[in-house]
This record gives C-alpha cells, sequence and structure tokens, in this order.
C-alpha cells in the first residue's frame, strides 16, 4: 500500500473506469483513492426521485466491484456538504491531489469553484476534466465569441469543429490504492421499505453499470441504429437505443457513443446505405441535443425555472391541482395521454415520442406551469435530467427561441394513431380498453353505444370522460395568448416610461410554487451517520389501476403479489374536483370533443424531437466561464455573461430548432432572450 502522498478521485455522474479522464489522471499520478460522496440535500428540491435512486445504487455497486478488480475500494460518504467532506477525506488520507470530471447545471458549478477554493487553500493540487460533453461550451461560440441561441446554429458549430472530439480512453490496466485506513465508508441507504417491492420489478427490465451499458450500446449500434430513422416513433417497440439512464449517470462516455456510431456512419456511407445514413444523422441529432441541455444550462442559469423567452412569464398558467392530479394518474380521458403516464409510474420509462405527447398536453391542453410537469418528470424518470428535462420542457412550452409554436395543440388522437396506430400501447397500459376496436381506441368518446357495451366500457365510470375539449382548449390557449401579449404590452410600456426597471426585474414574480399533494415534497435532511429509512410518502395518491406489466421491454409479465395488492388496495380516482368531471360533461354535450368527421385535419408538421432517450435525451441549464481551459483545467469561474441577445428562428422541420412563426409573425419584438442577471438568483 502506497502511504501519503496520493490523489482522490471523486467520482459524481461519471461511474464508470473506462473513458474516465479523472481516474485515469489518478492512475498517472500515483496512488489513487476514489470517492463518492452521497448529499442529496445539497439538491434542494430536486432529491434524486425513487427510481433514480435505484439505479445509482446499483450503478455503484458495480463500480466498486470494477475498482477492487483493479486494485482499489469506492469509498462512500454520507454528507449534507461535499466541500467539507471533501476536505476530511483529504486530511485522514494525506492526499495532495484531487481530480474529478466537470458538471454544467449552476448548483455543480457553484460546488465545484467553491470544492477548488476551499482545496487550493489548504494546498491541495485540483485538476478537472471534460468527461460528459463532446466539447465543453466555453469552447462553442458564434463568430462573435457569442454563445448560440438557437440548436441547428450550435450542432452545425459542433459537426464543424476545427478538431474532433478526444478519443474514448481504455479502463486503467491496475490502480495503485492510496492508505484510506482512517477513512471508512458510510453506509448509503438508497430506498426504504415501501420502495422495496416497486424496486425489485426494475432489475428484471434494467442492468445498471459500466459494463452493462457498454453492452446496451453495441447492442443498439448492432441492432436498431440502421433503421432508426423509420421506427424511432413507434411507441411500443424496442426501436431507441434505451441509453438515458446510462449517459445521465454517466456510466457510457457519450465521445464513445459518437466515435462508434460515427465508425457505423463512414461503414455505411461506404456501402451506400442511405437509409443507414439518415438513421446516424438523426440519431446523431439527439446526442446534439443533450449536447445543447448543458450549453443552455451553463449559459443561462436558472433555465429549469424561469422562461428563457422574456415574455411568456407574464403566461396566464392554470393553477389547478385536480387537473395535475388527472395527469399523474393517468385519467384525462385521452388514452395515449393516460397509457403514457400510467407507464410512467409504473416502469419509470417512457418513449421520448411519448414525452411529447404527455408534456405537450400538460401545458397546452391543461395549461399547467411547466415546471410542475418538468418536476414530476425528475421525481418519476429513471432517466431524470435536470438539464434535459428543462430543455425539453421549455421547447415544449414555446419559451426557447428555436421551440414549438406556443399556439400549436398537439391532438392526442391523432398522435395516437402516428406513434401507435394499432392501439397496442394503449391497450397495454390501459386494459380497460384493451376490448375496444382500433378504429376506436385513441377516441372513445366517439363510439356508437353498442361498441362501448360490448367492451365494456362505461365513459365516466371505469374510463373517465375527457378532462378538456381539445376544441375548447385551443380557444382558452389563445385567450390566454391575447392575456398575455397585453401584459407584456403594458410592462414594456411602463419600462418606457421609466416606471419600471425592466423585464426580469421589479416585474419578476415568484415561480409558482409545487402542488404539497404530490410526493415532490422536499425530503427532511437525515442524520449523516446513521442514514435512516426516508420519510414516509402519499404512495396512495401515486397508485396506477390495473398495471399489467413492469416495462415495455419485458417479454413475460409477471407482477409482484405485494405491487398487486397495494394497487388494489389504493386505486386511483377520477378527481373529485367538481369543476373537472362536470366540465368534461358540459364539454361533451356542448360538441367540445374532437370528432372524427369535423376534425380530422392531421397536421403534417414534422414530430418534433425531445429527450431523445439517453442518448436521444436533451435539455437545458446554465452558467459561463472566464477561464478557456479544457482537460486537466481548473473548474470554470462561475461567472456567466449578461445574455440579453436575439436571434432569428431558424426553421428546423424535426424539432428544436423549428420556426416559431407565430410569435414572429405576431409579436417579433418580443424575442429576446430573458436577462437572467437581472433574475432573483436564488436557485
Amino acid at each position: 500500500m502506497s502511504g501519503g502522498g496520493c490523489s482522490i478521485v471523486w467520482f459524481r455522474r461519471d461511474l464508470r473506469v473506462e473513458d474516465n479522464p479523472a481516474l485515469a489522471a489518478g492512475v498517472r499520478a500515483g496512488a489513487v483513492v476514489a470517492v463518492f460522496i452521497w448529499a442529496p440535500e445539497e439538491e434542494g428540491q430536486y432529491y434524486p426521485g425513487r427510481v433514480s435512486r435505484w439505479w445509482l445504487k446499483q450503478s455503484l455497486a458495480h463500480l466498486d466491484s470494477s475498482l477492487r478488480s483493479l486494485g482499489t475500494p469506492l469509498i462512500t460518504k454520507r454528507s449534507t456538504n461535499s466541500v467539507s467532506s471533501l476536505l476530511e477525506v483529504v486530511k485522514s488520507t494525506g492526499a495532495t491531489q484531487l481530480f474529478f470530471n466537470h458538471l454544467y447545471d449552476p448548483l455543480s458549478l457553484v460546488r465545484d469553484h467553491r470544492t477548488k477554493e476551499v482545496l487550493t487553500a489548504q494546498g491541495i493540487t485540483v485538476r478537472s476534466f471534460n468527461s460528459d460533453l463532446l466539447y465543453e461550451p466555453w469552447d462553442v461560440n458564434d463568430a462573435h465569441g457569442q454563445p448560440f441561441t438557437t440548436f441547428s446554429a450550435f450542432w452545425e458549430r459542433c459537426l464543424s469543429m476545427p478538431y474532433d472530439p478526444q478519443a474514448p480512453l481504455l479502463p486503467p490496466k491496475r490502480i495503485i490504492p492510496g492508505d484510506a485506513s482512517r477513512c471508512p465508508c458510510d453506509t448509503l441507504v438508497f430506498e426504504d421499505d415501501l420502495e422495496k417491492a416497486s424496486n425489485a420489478l426494475l432489475s428484471r427490465a434494467w442492468s445498471p453499470g459500466w459494463s452493462n451499458a457498454d453492452k446496451a450500446l453495441t447492442a443498439f449500434i448492432n441492432g436498431p441504429l440502421i433503421e432508426y430513422s423509420k421506427n424511432r416513433r413507434k411507441a411500443d417497440s424496442a426501436t431507441t437505443s434505451f441509453l438515458s439512464p446510462h449517459l445521465h449517470f454517466g456510466e457510457v462516455s457519450v465521445k464513445k457513443v459518437f466515435h462508434l456510431v460515427r465508425i457505423k456512419q463512414v461503414f455505411w456511407a461506404n456501402e451506400g446505405n442511405k437509409a443507414g445514413e439518415e438513421s446516424v444523422n438523426l440519431f446523431l441529432k439527439s446526442i446534439g441535443l443533450r449536447e445543447y441541455s448543458r450549453y443552455i444550462s451553463f449559459n443561462h442559469p436558472y433555465s429549469h425555472e424561469r422562461p428563457l423567452l422574456g415574455h411568456l412569464k407574464f403566461f396566464p398558467w392554470v393553477v389547478n391541482e385536480g387537473y395535475f392530479k388527472a395527469w399523474r394518474q393517468g385519467r384525462t380521458g385521452y388514452p395515449l395521454v393516460d397509457a403514457g403516464m400510467r407507464e410512467l409510474w409504473a416502469t419509470g420509462w417512457l418513449h421520448d415520442r411519448i414525452r411529447v405527447v404527455v408534456s405537450s398536453f400538460f401545458v397546452k391542453v391543461l395549461q399547467l406551469p411547466w415546471r410542475w410537469g418538468m418536476k414530476y418528470f425528475w421525481d418519476t424518470l429513471l432517466d431524470a435530467d435536470l438539464e434535459s428535462d428543462a430543455l425539453g420542457w421549455q421547447y415544449i412550452s414555446g419559451t426557447l427561441p428555436d421551440g414549438r409554436e406556443f399556439d400549436r395543440i398537439d391532438n392526442p388522437q391523432f398522435e395516437g394513431y402516428k406513434c401507435d396506430p394499432n392501439g397496442e400501447y394503449v391497450r397495454r397500459w390501459l386494459p380497460e380498453l384493451a376490448r375496444l376496436p382500433t378504429e376506436w381506441i385513441h377516441h372513445p368518446w366517439n363510439a356508437p353505444e353498442y361498441v362501448l357495451q360490448a367492451a365494456g366500457i362505461e365513459l365516466g365510470s371505469n374510463y373517465p370522460l375527457p378532462i378538456v375539449g381539445i376544441d375548447a382548449a385551443k380557444v382558452r390557449l389563445q385567450e390566454a395568448l391575447i392575456q398575455m401579449w397585453q401584459q407584456e404590452a403594458a410592462s414594456r410600456a411602463a419600462i418606457e416610461n421609466g416606471t419600471e426597471e425592466g423585464l426580469g426585474d421589479s416585474s419578476e414574480s415568484a415561480p409558482i410554487a409545487f402542488p404539497q399533494d404530490t410526493h415532490m415534497e422536499e425530503r427532511p435532511v437525515e442524520p449523516v451517520r446513521n442514514n435512516p429509512p426516508h420519510g414516509t410518502r402519499r404512495y396512495e395518491d401515486q397508485m396506477v389501476p390495473s398495471m399489467t406489466s413492469s416495462h415495455v421491454r419485458v417479454e413475460e409479465e409477471e407482477t409482484s403479489s405485494d405491487l398487486r395488492n397495494s394497487a388494489a388496495d389504493n386505486r386511483a380516482e377520477v378527481p373529485t374536483n367538481v369543476t373537472t368531471e362536470q366540465n368534461a360533461r358540459e364539454t361533451v354535450n356542448h360538441g367540445g370533443l374532437p370528432n372524427v368527421n369535423r376534425n380530422t385535419r392531421v397536421q403534417n408538421n414534422a414530430t418534433e424531437m425531445w429527450l431523445r432517450n439517453a442518448a436521444e435525451d436533451s435539455t437545458a441549464e446554465s452558467s459561463s466561464s472566464t477561464r478557456r481551459e479544457r482537460d486537466g483545467g481548473v473548474v470554470p469561474v462561475w461567472s456567466p455573461p449578461a445574455s440579453n441577445f436575439s436571434e432569428q428562428f431558424v426553421d428546423d422541420e424535426n424539432g428544436i430548432g423549428a420556426s416559431s412563426s407565430y410569435l414572429q409573425r405576431q409579436h417579433p419584438q418580443s424575442h429576446q432572450l430573458m436577462n437572467w442577471t437581472r433574475l432573483p438568483q436564488t436557485g
């Protein structure tokens, strides 16, 4: 064993031994002490959800096993302050160097900068590396040295960079262990007794860990990738990469994904395989969207809380917890939306196309605050990723310069026939509709009474009537947009008259608080050493009826008896909020629902991309740097520029980057990014 003078390698969301620059630097420097610090309280309201914690538990066990086989264990610490814990580890091991890989959300940037300051003051050498991106955010700028404000321009620049992303590194052959005898591990508790039954199902569908991530990547590249372009929108089949949880926890390097996919691209180009080339381009774009999420996050702090287009802070969101509960429980009366939400709760997973459908319904039809939906995704997704989720929800909400038009409503009925044409996805997750003919599966309210009776369906009883009619939602959305523009104009006039300092200043209101009637509440601070199980949560509010599957990829359906009994005892109900059911019935009676004869015009706009499953995920957060050092440099100084620039919308039929013609046509003066420096900086 080596004594003092060792190096600490601080693992975070880089849980792999392959292509890990911080680990490679530590091995080159000599003896290594590998450390993981569990300090979820530092995340505030974004405390990791149940399935995310389950994944982390499995991934850490896998990493520990890999490190031990190379010569050193993983030291785990339970803390409420990562910097203090690092300082304790330094003192107990006699370490002289600290290596870690960059993270790009505002909280991590502040924490990492403080880590550098505190440990440098103690005489410790601190070096950090790029492990999560193809290019560092501060290396990708326009001709004027400014950050890009549209995805198309950003990704075009990435693909035309004068140097390729660095090739992935091989795992170390062996690791010389540092002396950690005075640095005992803390036992980390990631689940309580109430969560174990549900978590047991996850292991039948997923295999966390870096070597399993490598297998998943190989399987995708040699299988579904070639037909990715043709099949990527099919909701009920394994047509996407399923890499997003692996990417979020850093079990696989995005550089490795990029390089292996590019090799396939060259191979298919030489073969003249046009379909393969198109699939590769689309998949690489999904990688680009993930890159863009970090880029937005780095350059625009609090993009997970504030709209990036200033005028959208005036939108009159509907604060209706009854609507929110119906959406969560899959009781909206729209089969595709309900199927997606029940799958999400049961499995922690959603196809990216279904994510678009349920989030668009949330924002455009129910007009609920987009941050509520983003937070629920954070609490329930296996691949919950703050940057990617923020980018996706801002895109759907029209709050990005190249996001969707805010006045565009995706009709779940028509979307159903696009991504679930045979109704198999709906039947899997809504067994109460299983006997309904495909002709009516996505709009049962239009089915003749005798068809409903034959299928055993009584609308409003064993399956709800639509919570809001699409036609009524369109009218309400137009009224809300008019109100938004009026308030924005009034604020602008006040600014010009000198009675108000500016957008984002005195006129800025606090974000709408998250509902309390969910499991979104912040967890109580736990004792650092004992780490007891998490506080009891209101599971009965989240149980969904008639779960029949643990994951779309599971061949044989089995259900834990504990979960089955729990689901039966705590069956979700249609919200009792009188406005919900009564309004739905009134809407039906007044022709507010979409009618197959009256409303059959299907939009031909190509469907947008959203968090593109792992290598398909994408989103945004924020901050900027006064340092321009790449690998091996100090942590970037957290000093974001005042970005109050605007850019014309770039037309791109495939999603982020699409023209926002409504805003451009009606209110071109309002297309400016909010000046984040004037926002209250209280994460």
